[in-house]
């Protein structure tokens, strides 16, 4: 099973970045998807979550409601984060990351047994 996140790079502030999680060897729609990023010198943070394709709740970290939107495009076998209005503090690495276990829901706790190599964004001017 792999996790391939990408889209990241050198916005400025106020600017969009969707960022991509794809699979291969593996299923994404009936799982739960977590964003997480990492700044330096700090500790890893979950930044969204989407429920498995059956429930399709979805997370968000206080810092990014209402400018971030996480999707699934189950066709591309593909989880989409849009990160819109970005803040120099959302500078840091982002990791997906995918629980297994069929009809996972962000409510319930996931385990994310899954994770991508992360992809850089940048927000400065």
């Amino acid at each position: 099973v792999q996790l391939q996140a990408y889209g990241g790079g050198l916005v400025q502030p106020g600017g969009s970045l969707r960022l991509s999680c794809a699979a291969s060897r593996f299923t994404l729609d009936y799982r739960a998807i977590g964003w997480f990023r990492q700044a330096p010198g700090k500790e890893r943070e979950v930044v969204s979550c989407i429920s498995s394709s059956d429930d399709g709740s979805t997370y968000y970290a206080d810092s990014v409601k209402g400018r971030f939107t996480i999707s699934r495009d189950n066709a591309k076998n593909t989880v989409y984060l849009q990160m819109n209005s970005l803040k120099p503090e959302d500078t840091a690495v982002y990791y997906c990351a995918a629980d297994r276990t069929y009809g996972s829901t962000c409510q319930g706790g996931p385990i994310y047994h899954y994770w991508g190599q992360g992809t850089q964004v940048t927000v400065s001017s």
